[in-house]
């Protein structure tokens, strides 16, 4: 009998520390802050990267103007090398992601490379008088012009809707 006693003391002991153990765990949960949400994406300006890029692309780079100020711009850049690419990302008011896309780049490899491999639709748009292609894909729609010189994008996680403001915001000079 005294061998069965120890063993009852030691499951006992172990069932009380797990207690314990958990019992700390919710405290300590409880207790230290934590915050579920996405950082706040900070503004930029991005007008010095324009007038540098409109300088020194050999085709019209694209940005948008008159857009309200509940679309926030959150990234730009600009490579010359090796093949000119102009990129211009936003938040748009309802919290998804937009972006101006140009490149030299050949259209098919530039296309899958900035919508993640969305595909093309049957569906065109016209957007100022020109003939924009719609893409789908698993995370990214687009809105494609293929020009002689340069491909344009306006691609993301929003909605065709917000794709075609972007797109009608759009200007090259």
């Amino acid at each position: 009998m005294a061998g069965l006693k120890g063993k009852q003391k030691t499951v006992r002991d172990m069932i009380l520390s797990l207690g314990l153990i958990g019992l700390m765990a919710g405290l300590i949960y409880l207790f230290i802050p934590h915050d579920d949400h996405a950082p706040e994406l900070e503004r930029v300006d991005y007008r010095v990267e324009l007038l540098t890029a409109r300088r020194a692309a050999a085709y019209p780079i694209a940005a948008p103007a008159g857009l309200p100020d509940t679309w926030k711009a959150t990234s730009v850049r600009f490579n010359a090398e090796p093949a000119s690419s102009w990129h211009l990302g936003f938040q748009d008011p309802e919290g998804e992601y937009v972006a101006v896309e140009q490149s030299t780049q050949k259209a098919v490899t530039f296309i899958e490379e900035a919508t993640h491999g969305a595909r093309e639709t049957k569906v065109t748009q016209d957007i100022g008088g020109q003939s924009w292609q719609r893409y789908t894909g698993g995370r990214y729609r687009a809105l494609v012009l293929k020009g002689d010189d340069s491909t344009t994008l306006v691609t993301g996680t929003a909605s065709f809707a917000q794709l075609t403001k972007m797109a009608e915001a759009l200007r090259t000079k």
